[in-house]
C-alpha cells in the first residue's frame, strides 16, 4: 500500500484530498462526516464580506433614518456572523483531528485584517483568502487591480502567524508572471483556480439564469496545465481546485506538481462517502503503477521533468488536424 501522506503549507496531511470551501464544511457534523470518510483537511465555508453587507442592508432598512440604530445593527450583524464563524473553527478543532483552514472572501483589506486576527486566535491551522475582483471596469488599469490583491495579502499576512494561502482565478493579464509574484509575497500556498457563478439564458422564459453550478472533470485540464507549467518555479505550494472528481484526477494533479487537491462538486453529486472511494482508488492506482509514496511522484510530470515540455504551452490543434 502506497504512502499517501503529504504536506501543504507546512500542514501534515494523511493524504492529498482536501474538502474545499462549501456548505459541506459549514457545520461540525458535516466536517466530522468528511473526516470519517478519509478527508485529510477542510477549508471551512467562506465568510463573505458581500453577504454580511447584504444582511446588514436587509436588517437595517427601518433604521436607515436613525444613524445610531443603523450603526448598532451593522456592528451587531458583523459581530454575530464573525462569532458564529469563530465558534465553527473552535468546534472543528476540538471535534476533529484534521487541519482546519479558515476561508474569507476579501474585497477590501479593512475588516478582513481584523477578521484574520480573530480567526488566528480561534485556533485555525491556516487561512485561505478567497480573492477575486471581476475585471469588468474598462477604465481601471490592470496594475491597479493587481495592486489591490497584493495590498490585501500584505495587510492580512502582517496580522497573522498562521500559513496564508490565496485562491485565485485565471483572469490576469499575464497569469504566469502574476502567479510567480504572488508566490513571492510571503504566502505559503495558492489554489488554482476559483470557480465562479456563471450566467446562462433560459430561452423559454427569456431570463438570465445560473449556469451549471457543479464542475465537470473536463474543467480540470485548465488547472492541470498551469500547475504543470508553474509548480517548479513558484515559491509556495500549489493546490488544485475545480474538476477533481475521481482518484485518477487526484493522481494526475499530483504528477504535475500539486501538493494537494480540493474537492467539492463530486461530494455534492455523490455524497461525503465518495471521498473514501476517491482515496481508495488513488491508492490502488499508485500500487498498480508501483508508486511507493506521494512525495516520490509529486511533480514527476511537470513541465521541467518531461521530454516534450512544450506540450503544456500548446494551445492550437493544427498539429492534430493538419492531415484530416
Amino acid at each position: 500500500m502506497a504512502d499517501l501522506k503529504t504536506t501543504y503549507m507546512g500542514l501534515e496531511l494523511k493524504n492529498p484530498v482536501i474538502a474545499g470551501s462549501s456548505n459541506l464544511t459549514g457545520s461540525i457534523d458535516k466536517i466530522k462526516e468528511l473526516e470519517d470518510n478519509g478527508i485529510s483537511a477542510v477549508v471551512l465555508k467562506s465568510i463573505f464580506e458581500e453577504q454580511i453587507s447584504m444582511e446588514i442592508g436587509s436588517i437595517g432598512q427601518d433604521a436607515m433614518s436613525h444613524t445610531e440604530g443603523y450603526d448598532y445593527i451593522s456592528q451587531y450583524t458583523k459581530h454575530f456572523n464573525l462569532e458564529k464563524y469563530l465558534n465553527l473553527i473552535k468546534e472543528s478543532k476540538s471535534g476533529t483531528d484534521i487541519p482546519v483552514i479558515a476561508s474569507i472572501n476579501c474585497v477590501a483589506d479593512g475588516e478582513w485584517v481584523s477578521f484574520a486576527e480573530k480567526i488566528t486566535s480561534a485556533g485555525a491551522d491556516a487561512l485561505e483568502l478567497n480573492l477575486f475582483l471581476l475585471p469588468g471596469d474598462f477604465k481601471k488599469e490592470p496594475e491597479a487591480i493587481e495592486k489591490i490583491y497584493f495590498d490585501i495579502i500584505k495587510a492580512v499576512s502582517e496580522k497573522t502567524n498562521i500559513p496564508v494561502s490565496i485562491k485565485i482565478s485565471s483572469y490576469f493579464t499575464s497569469l504566469a508572471n502574476t502567479i510567480f509574484r504572488f508566490s513571492l509575497s510571503g504566502i505559503k500556498g495558492m489554489v488554482l483556480f476559483n470557480r465562479f457563478y456563471q450566467p446562462d439564458i433560459d430561452l423559454e422564459k427569456m431570463e438570465v439564469i445560473a449556469s451549471d453550478i457543479y464542475s465537470t472533470p473536463r474543467e480540470n485540464s485548465h488547472s492541470l496545465r498551469w500547475i504543470g507549467m508553474l509548480s517548479e518555479n513558484v515559491k509556495c505550494d500549489l493546490a488544485t481546485s475545480t474538476g477533481v472528481h475521481e482518484g485518477e484526477d487526484v493522481l494526475k494533479n499530483i504528477l504535475v506538481g500539486a501538493k494537494a487537491v480540493q474537492i467539492v462538486s463530486t461530494l455534492y453529486k455523490n455524497g461525503p462517502e465518495y471521498a473514501k472511494k476517491i482515496i481508495t482508488d488513488l491508492n490502488d492506482l499508485m500500487d498498480k503503477k508501483s508508486f511507493s509514496s506521494i512525495s516520490e511522484i509529486t511533480g514527476k510530470l511537470s513541465q521541467g521533468n518531461i521530454s516534450n515540455p512544450e506540450i503544456f504551452e500548446r494551445v492550437q490543434f493544427m498539429k492534430y488536424y493538419a492531415n484530416s
